[in-house]
This record gives C-alpha cells, sequence and structure tokens, in this order.
C-alpha cells in the first residue's frame, strides 16, 4: 500500500466486502448494524439540531449541507443523511460495498455520491457534517485516520464518531457473546483494537479537533441500543476544530 491508503486494512475491507449482498437484510449478517442505526441517528439528529439552531422541527435539518459518511458500507447511515437533506458523499474501502450501495440508493431515488476512495485520498473537503461509524476499530492507523478526517472537515464542521471501548464489558458482548450469537459475523472484530474514549479523544485533540459532547451506547433488554450515560460497551463523540 502507498503511505496514502496506510489506514486501510486489506483485510478488513475484504471481510467486509463479503457481507455487501446482505447489507440491507435487517436479519442477515449486518442485523447489529440495523438495530443500531436508530440510536446513532437520534443522536447525530440532536447534535445537528444544537449546532446549527433553528431547524429543529423540520424533516430536512441537512438542507444545503455537505455531509461525508466514512466507512459508509452498503449506506445504513449515508441513506438517511441524504434524507435529511444533505449533499451527501459516502465513502467505503470495498468496492462491493459501494456497488451495492449505489444500487440500494438509486431504487430509493436518492442522489449520494458513493466512492470506494480511502478519506485520505478524498480530494474535496469542507464538509459540514462527517461521520464514521463503527470503523476506526478497524483501520490499521487511528491516528492516521483520524487526522484524514478532521482535514476534510469545514471550519464550522462536526464530526461524529462511533465505537466500541476497550472493557472487558465490550470483549463479552461483542465478541464472546455477539459473534456467536448475537448477529454479528465471527472475525468481525479484534478487542485490542478497540479504543477508549480517552484514548480517542487524544487523537481528535492531536488531529486539532475538541471533543463538544459524547454518550454511551447501551443494551437494554426491554428497549434495545440506547443512549446513555454508560460507555462501557459503545459510544460516541462529537467534535469541531479547535478556536
Amino acid at each position: 500500500m502507498t503511505e496514502t491508503t496506510a489506514t486501510i486494512d486489506p483485510k478488513e475491507a475484504a471481510h467486509f466486502g463479503e457481507m455487501a449482498a446482505d447489507w440491507w437484510n435487517p436479519a442477515g449478517s449486518s442485523a447489529m448494524l440495523h438495530k443500531l442505526n436508530p440510536v446513532r441517528l437520534a443522536y447525530i439528529r440532536a447534535a445537528i439540531d444544537r449546532h446549527w439552531p433553528g431547524r429543529e422541527q423540520q424533516f430536512r435539518p441537512l438542507e444545503g449541507r455537505r455531509a461525508l459518511d466514512v466507512g459508509c458500507g452498503a449506506g445504513l447511515l449515508t441513506e438517511p443523511l441524504a434524507r435529511l437533506g444533505a449533499r451527501v458523499t459516502g465513502l467505503d474501502a470495498a468496492p462491493e460495498n459501494i456497488a451495492a450501495a449505489k444500487v440500494h440508493a438509486q431504487g430509493q431515488g436518492l442522489a449520494i455520491d458513493y466512492r470506494a476512495t480511502p478519506v485520505e485520498q478524498l480530494a474535496d473537503s469542507g464538509f459540514d457534517l462527517v461521520t464514521s461509524m463503527e470503523v476506526i476499530e478497524h483501520v490499521a492507523d487511528p491516528a492516521a485516520f483520524v487526522a484524514a478526517l478532521a482535514a476534510t472537515l469545514a471550519p464550522d464542521g462536526l464530526l461524529i464518531l462511533s465505537t466500541p471501548n476497550r472493557t472487558p464489558l465490550s470483549r463479552l458482548a461483542m465478541i464472546t457473546i455477539g459473534e456467536s450469537i448475537g448477529g454479528i459475523p465471527k472475525g468481525t472484530h479484534d478487542w485490542g483494537k478497540f479504543l477508549t474514549p480517552e484514548e480517542l479523544t487524544a487523537l481528535l485533540e492531536r488531529a486539532g479537533l475538541d471533543v463538544i459532547d459524547g454518550s454511551g451506547l447501551a443494551f437494554d433488554p426491554a428497549r434495545g441500543f440506547t443512549l446513555s450515560d454508560n460507555r462501557a460497551i459503545n459510544y460516541l463523540l462529537t467534535a469541531r476544530h479547535k478556536g
């Protein structure tokens, strides 16, 4: 690999590429992502409403803004961002995922710019909203990946990340249970590559960003995934440029 593609792990890209055809099946190999998506979207919508107030009651609060979804898979989050009004670009390391994403978006009547391009090679910048959900734990160089995300962000933009925490509970929930009976394909996660909120915050600060909000993603047997103060399994962070 060249230096500009150093954050992509080819094994990870191949693993997720194999899931492409099944990505939109809520009972398939991406079932866990389907369950996570509503709560992630709720967090993102709240962040949008706080940062750009005045459109809280509107269906398209991102109208006139540009969004970038990095590690978009086949578009589970990318499509809702388009429905919120944004002009969206979706990036993924697996060409199979991008192909599936294009077909699905076309079927939904959504105009999304999907590219099988590493974020480090993206010529565009100045995105108002940059999202990367459950991706950083799969890259080869998290610091370089965060720096590349920061470089795409507009001066007043928001970067929102989600990722598993590195705790004994996350190992139990996401690997021991999740990859056996919980709907996560075996081999998806390497617990040693999980980042704690403190570690991810340090990477964001090193890239010139301030963390301005965060939330845990917890699992309630009665309600499913919920936003929570408990970050032991998974969490979201919102960051913006310093100053």
